[in-house]
């Protein structure tokens, strides 16, 4: 591992479990990020590219039957 002067002077003063410690933090937090990238990020990708279809179809569906576009249709209410 190449590391830059100054890391190399901060690693200098560090004992042997602080850089362990540092070492393995870094790699903790790649992993973290990395895996955040590649599994949540699509999957908040595709809920708006969901959530937009059905604004669409909303709007479609109202403009066919002519009612105003509302985001969910309310539950029916009981009839007394």
């Amino acid at each position: 591992v190449t590391y830059s002067v100054i890391e190399q002077t901060m690693l200098a003063k560090l004992g042997t479990p602080a850089r362990r410690l540092l070492y393995s933090t870094g790699k903790a937090a790649f992993i973290a990020g990395t895996s955040f990238l590649v599994l949540i990020v699509p999957l908040i990708i595709e809920m708006d590219r969901e959530a937009q279809l059905v604004e669409l179809e909303s709007a479609q569906q109202a403009t066919l039957t002519g009612t105003p576009a509302s985001p969910a249709a309310p539950a029916a209410a009981p009839a007394n």
